[in-house]
């Protein structure tokens, strides 16, 4: 953990800075009140420890000002002069709690572990406010429950790999739902009640994600201003969900390999060889085999990830799922934007079940929220869904537009008059048409004239 020491007494406040070090963590000190406050405001802590008298400056009155822009930052106030109304107030506005000067190592113990459970609480309540949300947008459950048997098969190796420590690597398109599967593994895993941590592989420079990773001391390079522990120590006895690791930059590859393979790793800047316990998953839209082949990735690397690995199939692989997924998505973005809608016209289900879906999942979450936004009446239309999907569209024996694609839900009629219509517009003559579409012209004109075309 990292803590703030907010105290005007230098000798006490580097003497307490230093008992937290001792203890496995860091603390960085501030003089008063207001350099508390800009130090909070610039770093990210996860305890603070106060002063209740700071010289002209009152130790309850930062307390508030702390609580206001931080309201489960836990706060533990110390003075010299205890007492329990100083006690019963420091506690009533908010500090969770207390402790006398002098302090013994014992009883700084004692308050240490009751703010690492109220840290630990508050984690979990973020970890679980996430999940809810992640799940309410993707339902994990309709999305991986599939009636497809590549996607069964996939998810049967997966749940039966998730309660071993196992590295797992999920191969698959953009968008296919690598990060919900990665999810559902962990929390059918024996580490469910453990952090889940992502790392987004490509989002950084080298330097910035070597640091993201591993942490760093201050001072290691420009801008680190104070030490960072990195995602591998909050990830710590959970899982560490490495996404598009086929991007991961060559020179950290070596540091990947050590923590999988001696579960070691060391901070940017720093000689301490430090303790990992995380189970590494990983996932990619990219070929690691032809990576290895160019020499972008480490061959080492991909072996020892790839003790157990799947490949999602695509949504063009899933038709079976397709409508269930879009109405899925219908029911969610209908209810977050609070609208009734009845489900989809006929001619928006054509589109759907026509469009060839390149995006996967994120394109077709995409297209919902956009047509649940856009849609005029109490259903889906053709005309609410992204352009690319309206395609080529012909007018239907009720009025209504049905989408112009071979293998669409349409009648061989209409998809005979839109094809003469197309061929007659992009050729000359009568004579050009006929040859084109394979007909006499005589047979050609009867057509035309029969669709209203002379």
């Amino acid at each position: 953990m990292d803590f703030l020491v907010i105290d005007d007494d230098k000798t006490f406040r580097d003497a307490t800075c230093l008992l937290i070090d001792g203890e496995g963590h860091y603390a960085e000190g501030a003089r008063s009140g207001e350099s508390g406050l800009i130090e909070l405001r610039e770093g990210k802590f996860d305890a603070v420890l106060l002063d209740l008298n700071l010289g002209p400056e009152k130790g309850l009155d930062i307390l508030e000002q702390i609580l206001k822009r931080q309201p489960n930052l836990p706060v533990v106030m110390f003075t010299a002069q205890g007492s329990v109304k100083n006690a019963v107030e420091a506690m009533r506005r908010g500090a969770v709690d207390f402790l006398e000067k002098p302090f013994t190592r014992e009883q700084f113990h004692l308050v240490l572990a009751r703010v690492q459970r109220f840290h630990q609480l508050n984690q979990n309540i973020e970890r679980l406010e996430r999940e809810v949300k992640d799940s309410n947008a993707q339902s994990p459950e309709i999305l991986l429950d599939s009636s497809t048997p590549l996607m069964k098969e996939v998810m049967d190796t997966l749940l039966r790999a998730a309660k071993t420590p196992a590295s797992i690597l999920i191969l698959g398109e953009s968008g296919t739902g690598k990060s919900v599967v990665a999810r559902a593994v962990h929390q059918q895993s024996h580490l469910s009640n453990k952090p889940f941590v992502t790392v987004s592989c490509p989002s950084l420079s080298k330097e910035l994600l070597e640091s993201e990773l591993f942490g760093h001391m201050r001072g290691a390079f420009t801008g680190a201003l104070r030490d960072h522990w990195g995602k591998v120590k909050t990830a710590e006895g959970g899982t560490l969900f490495l996404d598009e690791i086929g991007d991961l930059p060559m020179e950290i590859q070596p540091k990947l390999l050590r923590l999988l393979q001696e579960r070691e790793y060391e901070r940017v800047g720093e000689n301490i060889t430090r303790q990992a316990e995380v189970r590494i998953i990983a996932a990619t839209s990219q070929d690691l085999k032809k990576r290895v082949a160019e020499g972008a990735f480490r061959e080492d690397l991909f072996f020892r990830l790839n003790v157990i690995t799947v490949e999602m199939p695509s949504l063009r692989e899933r038709s079976a799922d397709l409508i269930a997924f879009a109405e899925h998505y219908l029911r969610h973005f209908a209810a977050l934007c609070g609208r009734r809608l009845d489900g989809f016209a006929a001619p928006a289900l054509a589109g759907i079940r026509a469009y060839s879906w390149p995006g996967n999942l994120r394109e077709l979450r995409n297209a919902i929220e956009r047509a649940v936004i856009m849609a005029k009446v109490n259903k889906i239309n053709l005309e609410d869904l992204p352009a690319e999907l309206r395609g080529q569209t012909v007018a239907g024996g009720n009025g209504s537009d049905t989408l112009l694609q071979v293998g669409s839900l349409i009648s061989m009629e209409l998809l005979e008059e839109a094809h003469l219509r197309k061929v007659l517009e992009r050729t000359s003559n009568l004579a050009e048409a006929a040859q084109v579409l394979g007909i006499d012209q005589a047979t050609l004109y009867r057509k035309r004239k029969k669709i209203g075309l002379e």
